[in-house]
């Protein structure tokens, strides 16, 4: 028995991880202990806090978080990020964000004639310093002469391991290959530490394939290109845009899963669909569960239940690729629940 905290969140959260729930407990029945928490932008409404003050403690003894979304309009987005997500990734140095970017079945790319064999990429990105490492401030406040200073952090210890992480991923997978994230020709120390450090990981992994491309012309190749690129390594802010562009490609942000993972498991790892909270079509019923789903089925193989993964991954494909249901962000008119449901029947 896993014990796993559940923290629904904001706006659409609260719809995709009950509906990500059921198809997790039909593919792992009797596998995971969950405890809820209210936390989020509603609670900070009401408390003045994103989560409770002996937070970090509490999660401290699950062995993993599954997270819907947070967000609100009623909370700025740099206090919610800053008092939750950002602080659980520091905390718990969840320094690896895993991201899977895939076209599959039955779902049409933006980009014309791709099919899934053209769009199979995964971005592994750092996740606990570089440009949001949080250091900086703001002088002048409210005058003509407002200064604003942000800070980028990057260390060897930081990059080393990511990279190593990346090229890990890249030489189990079949075209062992890998594309780093690099902007040193214009940022001269973080970027060309970056580079160096990665190059000396390489070194190690001479069964992969690997170059450097810089950053605006590797999100160049992922819409030219999308076949071209295997395995992602990226700094914090890189990897974030490349992401979203990626599952841009893939056919709908709804569909994208992502892990933040403390490799060493001395703290819990955290799973979440990349969408966000949508304010906009919050309580219409209409939000894609896919990305929660398949977060959750990267969850169940964080914790050893690989089986229990590609089965779900399966089913998704099938109710995909064979015409099932599919919510308006896909072109579709199914609900959250219907998505859902036809899932747990696809196991």
């Amino acid at each position: 028995m896993h014990k796993i905290a559940v923290i629904p969140g904001d706006g659409i959260g609260k719809e995709v991880i009950p509906a990500a729930l059921e198809v997790i407990d039909a593919a792992a029945s009797g596998l995971l202990e969950k405890t809820e928490f209210p936390w989020g932008c509603d609670f900070h409404v009401r408390t003045g806090r994103m989560m409770d003050a002996d937070g970090f403690d509490q999660l401290q003894k699950f062995e993993a978080i599954f997270l819907g979304a947070i967000g609100d309009p009623r909370v700025p987005d740099h206090v919610s990020v800053w008092e939750l997500i950002l602080p659980l990734r520091q905390r718990f140095d969840q320094y690896v964000n895993l991201r899977p970017m895939r076209l599959l079945p039955g779902v049409t790319s933006p980009l014309a004639g791709r099919t899934t064999k053209d769009i199979d990429m995964v971005c592994v990105r750092e996740n606990s310093e570089g440009e949001y490492g949080g250091l900086g401030g703001r002088m002048h406040v409210g005058t003509p002469h407002e200064v604003a200073e942000q800070t980028g952090i990057f260390t060897r210890r930081g990059i080393e391991r990511v990279a190593k992480y990346a090229f890990e991923v890249a030489a189990k997978r079949p075209r062992r290959k890998l594309a780093s994230a690099t902007k040193s020709n214009a940022l001269q120390h973080s970027m060309v530490l970056w580079d160096k450090v990665v190059e000396e990981v390489a070194k190690d992994y001479p069964q992969v394939e690997w170059r450097k491309y810089h950053v605006d012309a590797l999100a160049a190749r992922m819409v030219t290109d999308p076949g071209s690129i295997d395995v992602i390594v990226a700094s914090n802010l890189f990897g974030d845009i490349l992401t979203d562009l990626g599952a841009a490609v893939s056919g709908s942000l709804g569909v994208a899963p992502s892990a933040n993972l403390n490799p060493d498991r001395k703290f819990p790892s955290m799973f979440e669909p990349i969408h966000g909270s949508a304010p906009d079509i919050a309580g219409k019923g209409i939000a894609n569960p896919i990305g929660a789903i398949w977060a959750g089925a990267l969850m169940l193989s964080y914790l050893g239940h690989t089986e229990a993964h590609d089965r779900i991954v399966r089913a998704i494909e099938r109710v995909l690729g064979e015409g099932g249901p599919r919510t308006p962000d896909l072109g579709g008119k199914g609900t959250t629940k219907e998505v859902a449901a036809a899932v747990v029947k696809a196991l």
